[in-house]
């Protein structure tokens, strides 16, 4: 009983960590282009409190 839902368990691990059915929401260059943005933004928000 115990192996069983060892496996049935391992079984579902696999499953749910595998690539195959995962999918990113939005297009990878919208991410990178989100990053870039935010990471600019903080840039600047830094670079602005630094010349007070």
């Amino acid at each position: 009983m115990r192996s069983m839902f060892n496996r049935m368990i391992s079984e579902r691990a696999v499953e749910l960590f595998s690539e195959t059915g995962r999918e990113l929401p939005a297009h990878p260059v919208f991410f990178g282009g989100l990053a870039f943005g935010i990471l600019m933004l903080l840039l600047y928000l830094v670079l602005r409190l630094d010349k007070d």
